[in-house]
């Protein structure tokens, strides 16, 4: 990659243009043409950086219920449970990390389905010997920004001012499913590629793109972004840093960690005798030692003692969920569990 790609980079992650053209409306911001903003972009896909170009939905507003869950696997069944568990279109990231707990995926189900439910369709997999669910209580922040610059890094210091949305209540209809199904989908890299949606939905662009920013307004939709490869960009410390934070003390803690710019994500979760920590928080980084660097400085700015870091040690599942694609789940047919 060179410095473009760099500086590309890190203007897609956050800010996609919502017009017929958008790599002309890029490539006038870089004083370039949109050819060649179009073949870096690419050659990013191709070499595998540039993961997904889409719109990014909040689960929750959708209607889903999700949870982050934790388990403690016999090592020697780690890949295999691991492997049947990516088999579950509900999960999303599944990681191995460096903790009695050693295995950590998301799950999320459709309305009308019942997250226990399918957790405990796990149950038949031998090697589980511990399962913890670990649902959000409180959402501080969410939003992968990776530093692609290295003169442009932010100090680490809590300066992020948090998106307003607007709180309206959202129930999708039958034409807001169509919409999320359609904006989901990888954006193809042509000069006007949202024709193809709009088409396919029946309406003009313009309707298209104010049903984005209206969606946008009301946080259903976080934003219409790239998402990269953490790890072929060079961040292959991925800490999640886990604090023991007093009860009186969790709101203001979790929003001053929010607006780190380096933590992309920031949750309050339950806790449990053999877990004490109540708010997590993730930080990308490209050494162990700049992630422990990190964390004691965020922690010398909101003072709490008592905190982990768990890196992942191994990425078994990293994709998107599908909104509204129908899905059944059933491990019985088709695993061994002897």
């Amino acid at each position: 990659m060179n410095e473009f790609d760099k500086e590309l980079l890190n203007e897609i992650q956050w800010t996609f243009p919502l017009v017929t053209r958008p790599f002309d409306a890029i490539a006038k911001k870089f004083d370039t043409t949109p050819e060649i903003v179009k073949q870096h972009m690419k050659n990013l896909k191709e070499m595998g950086v540039l993961r997904q170009l889409s719109a990014i939905f909040d689960t929750r507003k959708l209607g889903y219920t999700s949870s982050l869950v934790a388990m403690e696997i016999e090592p020697d069944k780690l890949e295999y449970v691991a492997n049947q568990i990516n088999r579950h279109p509900g999960v999303s990231h599944n990681y191995e990390r460096d903790h009695e707990f050693n295995l950590w995926f998301t799950l999320a189900v459709p309305p009308g389905s019942d997250l226990k439910v399918e957790l405990e369709k796990f149950n038949v997999l031998k090697g589980i010997k511990k399962v913890r669910m670990l649902p959000t209580l409180q959402l501080f922040k969410i939003g992968v920004k990776l530093d692609m610059v290295d003169e442009k890094k932010h100090e680490v210091a809590p300066s992020e001012a948090k998106k307003e949305i607007k709180h309206i209540e959202f129930v999708p209809t039958e034409q807001d499913k169509e919409f999320i199904r359609e904006l989901q989908k990888d954006m193809e890299i042509i000069d006007e590629p949202f024709v193809k949606a709009a088409k396919n939905l029946g309406i003009t662009e313009d309707k298209l793109f104010e049903k984005m920013k209206y969606y946008e307004e009301i946080g259903v939709m976080r934003r219409f972004a790239a998402i990269l490869r953490h790890r072929q960009v060079g961040f292959t410390a991925n800490g999640m840093i886990v604090w023991k934070v007093p009860e009186d003390r969790i709101s203001q803690v979790g929003e001053t960690l929010g607006s780190f710019p380096q933590v992309s994500h920031c949750y309050e979760r339950p806790t449990y005798p053999d877990w004490p920590y109540n708010v997590f928080s993730m930080i990308h980084c490209k050494t162990h030692e700049e992630a422990n660097e990190m964390a004691k400085t965020i922690q010398n700015q909101i003072h709490v003692d008592d905190y982990r870091i768990l890196f992942s040690s191994r990425e078994f599942k990293k994709t998107r969920v599908e909104y509204f694609v129908e899905n059944s789940f059933t491990l019985e047919e088709t695993v061994q569990v002897s």
